[in-house]
């Protein structure tokens, strides 16, 4: 009876001949966290401020609707009232709309900035990954070629 060949021995030469690096894996793992955490910080930070104008706003919308709402001594006087209003609302709400406008530019600029340092910084690392992983698999070529 024919005997099957172990190949465990050969397996375990031919992985060892082509190492893995898992320290750059763990650098991708942490460089990836690192990103995301300056992202999030971003978009945490933009939302309090969004925050702040939606809370400022609806507060400033209030007190000027009680100062709508008081009682008048003539009619034409709530047509004033209202007309006041709208006049006043209408231009805390080009401020406000500004005023998003402001941290949305400033959310994107932060993103573009932390996307160009990441992918400077992966171009980097890909670098000398590449030419490590080359150097290693000249070593374990020569090695190879050599045992024969």
């Amino acid at each position: 009876m024919a005997k099957t060949q172990d190949f465990t021995a050969f397996m375990k030469d031919m992985m060892g001949a082509f190492p893995v690096d898992t320290a750059a894996l763990e650098d991708v793992f942490k460089n990836t966290a690192s990103l995301n955490e300056k992202l999030a910080s971003v978009a945490l930070d933009a939302a309090e401020k969004s925050t702040e104008i939606s809370n400022a706003w609806t507060k400033d919308a209030l007190s000027k609707l009680g100062d709508m709402a008081k009682a008048k001594a003539e009619p034409a006087d709530y047509a004033k009232a209202a007309t006041d209003y709208a006049s006043a609302s209408a231009e805390v709400a080009a401020e406000n709309l500004a005023a998003f406008a402001e941290i949305a530019k400033k959310v994107q600029m932060d993103t573009v900035e932390l996307m160009m340092a990441a992918g400077k910084d992966m171009s980097e690392e890909a670098t000398a990954a590449v030419k490590k992983a080359t150097e290693e698999v000249t070593t374990a070529a020569k090695k190879a070629t050599a045992a024969r």
